[in-house]
C-alpha cells in the first residue's frame, strides 16, 4: 500500500514537470511534442487536491503502522472508548428511522424526553448511550483515591461473562491465600505470567493485573530455572503480618465484588387532571426493536383485526403475549390519584409490582397509609405482587387508579381525620399540564 501511494507521488511530479527535452536540445527548437496516448481516453493530471489527498492517505497509513507505547489503563480507557463510540453509532443507525418507513415524531410531542438514567458513582443524569463509557471513565478516574475499589469494580463491570470473572477471582483467591499461608515462602508470591493457568484464567479478565498490582506485586524479570533466559513476574515483596491481614480484607472485598451498574431514572412527574392521561407518545428508547423491526411491526398492525376474528389455542396466544413483552425494555406508567392528579413514572419492564407500589408510597405526603392501585380492566395489584410489570399487561404504557384502603380511611374518618393532600410539596411544585 505504500509503495502504490509513493507510485502515485513520483508520477504527479513527472507529470506536473512539463514535456521532456533531449540533451541534444539547445532550447530553441519547436512547439514540444505531445505524448500520444495508444488506448482510451487521455489520462488528467491529478489536481492540487488529489495530491493532498494522496498524501494525507499516506501520512494516515505510516501513522497506523508506527507503535505506540500506551499504559495499562490508557489502553483500557481507548478501548472503552472504541467499543462505546461503536455502539453509539449502532444505536444511532437504529434511532435514524428516515426512509424505514417508520413515521418520524416531533421530540415534543412525546409523553417523556427518553430513558435516563443516574451514574451510582458520580450521580449525573446519563441518557442510553452515554452510561457504560460514563460509568467505565469514572471507575478509572477511582484510581488515583483507592486503587484496590477502581480494579475491583473493573473486574465486576468490564467484564460480562460472570462464570469467567468467578473463575479468575478463584485463581486470585488462591494466590492471596497461599502467600497468607506461608508468608516466608518466596515461591508463592511470584506469579508467571506465561503460566497457563494465569493465561487462562486471569490474564485475559479486565482489571485482574491492575488489582494485583494494586495489592503491592511488581513487575519483573527473573531468570528461569536451568536455562539462559528470564520471563516477566509479578513479585510480591516480603510483607509484614499487619500487610497480610489487610490483604485478606482487599480479598473479601474482590470476593463481596458487584457490578457497577447505572440506575433508572424514574423522572417522576406530576401533572393536572386531564382528558389525555391515557394518551402515550413514546420515545424509541422504550422500545426493544431496530427501525427495522419497527416497520415491520406497523406492517403486522393490519393482520391484528383478521388474526383475532380467528380461533387461537391457548398455546397460540401465550406465544403472542410473550412476544409482545419482549418489544419492550421499559414502560411509562401513570397513577390517578383521588384528587384527579397524576403521578408518573419510567419503569424497566421486568421490574416487579412491589417496586411500582414503593414508588408511589415514596412520592406520598403520608406514606405509612395502605391503599390499592387497580390496572386498567379492574386488575387489582397486589403490593407483594410477584409478577412483573410486563407479565401484568403494563407495557409500554398503562394508567393506574390509585385509592385509599377501605378499612383505614373508615377509620380516619371516624376518628375526625382527614387526608388534605396527597402527594409530597415538592412534587407539587414542579406540576406540569398534559397535553
Amino acid at each position: 500500500m505504500k509503495k502504490f501511494f509513493d507510485d502515485i507521488k513520483k508520477d504527479i511530479k513527472f507529470k506536473s514537470a512539463g514535456p521532456g527535452k533531449k540533451l541534444t536540445d539547445d532550447g530553441r527548437s519547436s512547439k514540444p511534442q505531445v505524448p500520444k496516448v495508444a488506448h482510451g481516453t487521455p489520462r488528467k493530471a491529478p489536481t492540487e487536491g488529489a495530491e493532498r489527498a494522496g498524501a494525507a492517505a499516506l501520512a494516515r497509513i505510516e501513522h497506523q503502522h508506527r507503535p505506540v507505547l500506551k499504559t495499562s489503563q490508557d489502553a483500557i480507557r481507548n478501548q472503552v472508548k472504541r467499543e462505546l463510540e461503536a455502539e453509539a453509532a449502532a444505536s444511532l443507525k437504529n434511532t435514524e428511522v428516515e426512509g424505514s418507513g417508520v413515521p418520524q415524531k416531533d421530540p415534543s410531542c412525546f409523553s417523556v424526553s427518553g430513558v435516563f438514567f443516574i451514574c451510582p458513582l458520580t450521580g449525573k443524569t446519563l441518557t442510553k448511550t452515554e452510561r457504560e463509557m460514563h460509568i467505565k471513565e469514572a471507575i478509572l478516574m477511582r484510581f488515583s483515591e483507592d486503587a484496590i475499589e477502581a480494579s475491583i469494580m473493573m473486574i465486576h463491570t468490564f467484564n460480562k461473562d460472570k462464570e469467567k470473572v468467578k473463575a479468575a477471582v478463584d485463581i486470585i483467591s488462591k494466590y492471596v491465600e497461599n502467600i497468607c499461608k506461608n508468608p516466608t515462602e518466596e515461591k508463592y508470591r511470584k506469579i508467571k505470567l506465561s503460566n497457563k493457568v494465569f493465561q487462562e484464567k486471569v490474564s485475559g479478565i479486565e482489571g485482574s493485573r491492575e488489582y494485583l498490582q494494586a495489592l503491592g506485586f511488581e513487575s519483573s524479570s527473573l531468570q528461569v530455572d536451568g536455562e539462559d533466559r528470564t520471563e516477566e513476574f509479578l513479585v510480591l515483596p516480603a510483607q509484614e503480618a499487619e500487610a497480610l491481614e489487610q490483604m485478606k480484607v482487599h480479598l473479601e472485598r474482590l470476593q463481596k465484588g458487584e457490578p457497577v451498574r447505572a440506575k433508572l431514572d424514574r423522572r417522576t412527574q406530576v401533572f393536572r387532571p386531564s382528558k389525555h392521561a391515557t394518551h402515550f407518545e413514546l420515545p424509541l428508547d422504550f422500545y426493544n426493536l431496530t427501525a427495522e423491526e419497527l416497520k415491520r411491526e406497523q406492517q403486522l398492525k393490519s393482520e391484528v383485526v383478521e388474526r383475532n376474528t380467528m380461533l387461537r389455542t391457548k398455546a397460540m396466544r401465550e406465544k403472542d403475549e410473550q412476544r409482545e413483552r419482549r418489544k419492550y425494555n421499559y414502560t411509562l406508567l401513570r397513577v390517578r390519584l383521588p384528587d384527579e392528579n397524576i403521578l408518573q413514572g419510567t419503569f424497566l419492564a421486568w421490574e416487579r409490582v412491589s417496586a411500582l407500589y414503593q414508588f408511589v408510597r415514596e412520592s406520598l405526603e403520608n406514606g405509612w397509609q395502605p391503599f390499592e392501585l387497580m390496572a386498567p380492566g379492574g386488575q387489582k395489584l397486589k403490593d407483594d405482587e410477584e409478577l412483573a410489570l410486563n407479565e401484568c399487561n403494563l407495557i409500554p404504557a398503562a394508567l393506574l387508579t390509585f385509592s385509599w384502603d377501605a378499612a383505614v380511611q373508615a377509620d380516619i374518618a371516624a376518628a375526625g381525620g382527614k387526608t388534605a393532600v396527597l402527594l409530597k410539596a415538592a412534587l407539587l411544585e414542579n406540576i406540569k399540564t398534559l397535553s
